[in-house]
């Protein structure tokens, strides 16, 4: 175990943050700290590493224990040049080296073989020396460090660029590489994925699955929690709870536990209506007030379950429309933009078209153009090197801003939505604020003063009053807590407009996305589909164009045209193996959620006939039994079907 947290609990003054929170962290584990906005997770964090104090609890780690901590948005602030910084990192190993080098020359030294014994003490000092170097990895440092700068995009930056010189994303990005680098026995992360592109996610996910140590990290990024989380640390109304698995893992057994607990108590409620009017109706009876009074007995020492609470209260809106555009909505052909002063394009020879209706993701690299290019389609233009921008007919758009500059930090949070709509009553802006978890006081907050997610939700707000029939929305997911999310989401797929984002959160993508056009500075490519459909082309044509190539070199070979024409067939066949593959791996995923509903259902009919208002009821008896029946022979051939594939 390399660290155990017993009873903390933190508060505000009056307000509690968290409270007897409970928890250990054992080696390799890979925990994903989840809950709302403002549920205590930073704090949490803060108070294991040392940077903030709790009202009481303890905290217990082995004396060896190395904790690295990544703040939220904490930027490297260094005077140095991205290698000098990097290899700061390593000064004991440099330090070692120097050594090393300075008893290298005095072995070579013919004055030193004089005194035999103290040339075999530098003889062994230089071997015991060169072993610790050795082993800590000393003579891996350059590699270590250039293949972590190109993982998280430093890859094309010169090694003495200086830190100071760099954007705020750039600077959090450098400082999780340091981190990494670092290699803490526990790595605490709060929010790694901010202002990450999808290459560099999918790095990241990659070195920290194999990480050596352990590792704490709180995310909304549903795809990275799956991809890397073994367990859920779940932090909701102060106190903490741990599931097994991913996140998609802990939403299935969160939702069955509240389905049994709800199940539980309203059984238990039940039980006691009944009791309750079995002591009612005989208490005043002679003949049976002794067992009506056995019952009220029973009744008072029974130990009640409680009503589970369910989900903490959500946002909830929905986006309208005031009329329909026309079936055209946007051309974009061969556009190119530079800002002023730039002799080259940032962009070039982007096309792309959309239709009424449609959902589609503009996804690249970080620094590729994709927002430039979306205020280039409201009018808030750079410089328009060439190309055309044709809108449809009865298009009215609405523009969400990742960075929110369109909020005014003086305004209060009424202020600012009341001011874009003056014409809409009070009541009506306060009722929607309420919609977005502004209520009461909450409204009187100044902007300057809200958190990223509450921010997020007043630029929302603002949106959804719009009731624009295209909307564009830049990084939309950003700031927003898995709940805020998930509402998000539900209003975008009903939204009956147009739809075009930016968006690096590849959860989002999946669910949202019909069509990606994939933004890179010489054009565009498309891709019917979402993110994995995306994917899973590209695979494809990776490997078409290794099959070319592969053809090609037995055209222009000529010796060996069996060898070549054997590699091209090795390349179709491996092609079509990874084509069935990917097609089982589908197949059986569908299998597995088939064998779950159909064993819930089972389950649920089999606790119904437990319930005496239905095994006194030979009609709704057989009913359950025969549905049951059915659902054992459907999952019968289910798992049929899915040994065959595992076979």
């Amino acid at each position: 175990m390399l660290l155990q947290v017993s009873d903390l609990s933190k508060s505000y003054g009056v307000k509690s943050v968290l409270s007897h929170i409970t928890m250990q962290v054992q080696e390799r584990d890979r925990i994903g700290l989840v809950g709302v906005n403002g549920a205590g997770k930073s704090t949490l964090l803060k108070i294991i590493c040392g940077e903030m104090s709790a009202d009481s609890g303890s905290i217990f780690k082995s004396k060896e224990t190395r904790i690295g901590y990544l703040a939220q948005n904490s930027g490297l602030q260094s005077d140095r040049s991205i290698q000098e910084e990097m290899l700061a990192v390593f000064a004991a190993l440099l330090e070692t080296e120097q050594e090393l080098r300075l008893m290298e020359q005095q072995i070579a030294d013919p004055a030193m073989h004089d005194d035999e014994k103290r040339y075999q003490d530098l003889l062994d000092r230089y071997a015991s020396r060169s072993e610790w170097f050795r082993e800590q990895g000393g003579f891996e440092i350059e590699t270590r460090i250039r293949s972590v700068l190109h993982g998280m995009g430093f890859g094309s930056f010169a090694p003495e660029t200086p830190i100071h010189t760099l954007s705020g994303g750039q600077k959090t990005r450098l400082a999780l590489a340091r981190i990494l680098l670092q290699a803490p026995d526990l790595l605490m992360l709060d929010e790694p994925t901010n202002y990450l592109d999808i290459p560099t996610l999918t790095w990241l996910e990659d070195y920290l699955r194999g990480y050596a140590g352990a590792i704490l990290v709180v995310s909304h990024d549903r795809y990275f929690l799956d991809a890397l989380a073994t367990s859920i640390v779940e932090i909701e109304r102060h106190a903490a709870k741990r599931y097994t698995g991913n996140y998609s893992r802990y939403i299935e057994i969160k939702a069955a536990e509240y389905e049994a607990n709800m199940k539980a108590y309203e059984k238990q409620q039940d039980e006691i209506a009944r009791m309750e009017e079995f002591i009612e109706r005989n208490i005043v009876r002679a003949s049976t007030t002794k067992r009506a009074q056995s019952r009220r007995k029973a009744l008072d020492k029974l130990d009640r379950v409680d009503r589970p609470l369910g989900d903490l209260k959500k946002a909830h809106f929905a986006f309208e429309i005031e009329r329909r555009t026309g079936k055209d909505v946007l051309d974009v052909q061969q556009l190119s933009i530079a800002f002023d002063g730039q002799a080259h394009p940032l962009f070039r020879d982007v096309e792309f078209r959309l239709q009424r209706a449609e959902t589609v993701a503009l996804i690249g690299p970080n620094g590729v153009g994709k927002s430039t290019l979306l205020k280039a389609l409201i009018a808030d233009k750079p410089r328009l090197v060439s190309g055309s921008i044709r809108w449809g007919a009865n298009v009215q758009i609405g523009y969400y801003d990742q960075e929110q500059t369109g909020l005014t930090p003086t305004n209060t949070v009424l202020e600012e939505v009341w001011g874009a709509y003056a014409h809409l009553e009070e009541s009506r802006i306060r009722t929607v604020l309420g919609n977005f978890l502004f209520s009461g006081e909450d409204v009187k907050k100044r902007i300057s003063a809200l958190s990223g997610g509450e921010k997020a939700r007043v630029s929302l707000a603002k949106l959804m009053l719009q009731q624009a029939n295209v909307l564009i929305l830049d990084e939309p997911t950003n700031h927003l807590d898995l709940f805020s999310k998930e509402v998000l989401e539900a209003a975008l797929m009903e939204y009956e407009g147009t739809l075009l984002f930016i968006s690096h959160d590849r959860y989002f993508l999946n669910k949202m996305a019909e069509r990606i056009v994939e933004l890179t500075p010489t054009g565009t490519q498309h891709f019917l589909g979402n993110y994995d459909d995306m994917m899973e082309k590209k695979q494809e044509i990776l490997e078409l164009e290794a099959l070319a190539a592969a053809e090609a070199a037995q055209k222009t070979g000529g010796s060996a045209p069996s060898s070549t024409a054997s590699q091209a067939s090795s390349y179709e066949t491996d092609k079509q193996a990874k084509k069935e593959e990917r097609q089982r791996q589908r197949r059986l995923e569908q299998l597995e959620s088939d064998i779950a509903r159909l064993e819930q259902a089972i389950s649920d009919l089999e606790g119904e006939l437990t319930q005496p208002d239905i095994y006194n009821d030979y009609v709704a008896v057989s009913e359950r039994q025969q549905a049951i029946d059915d659902y054992k022979a459907e999952l019968a051939d289910v798992y049929a079907a899915w040994e065959e594939l595992l076979a």
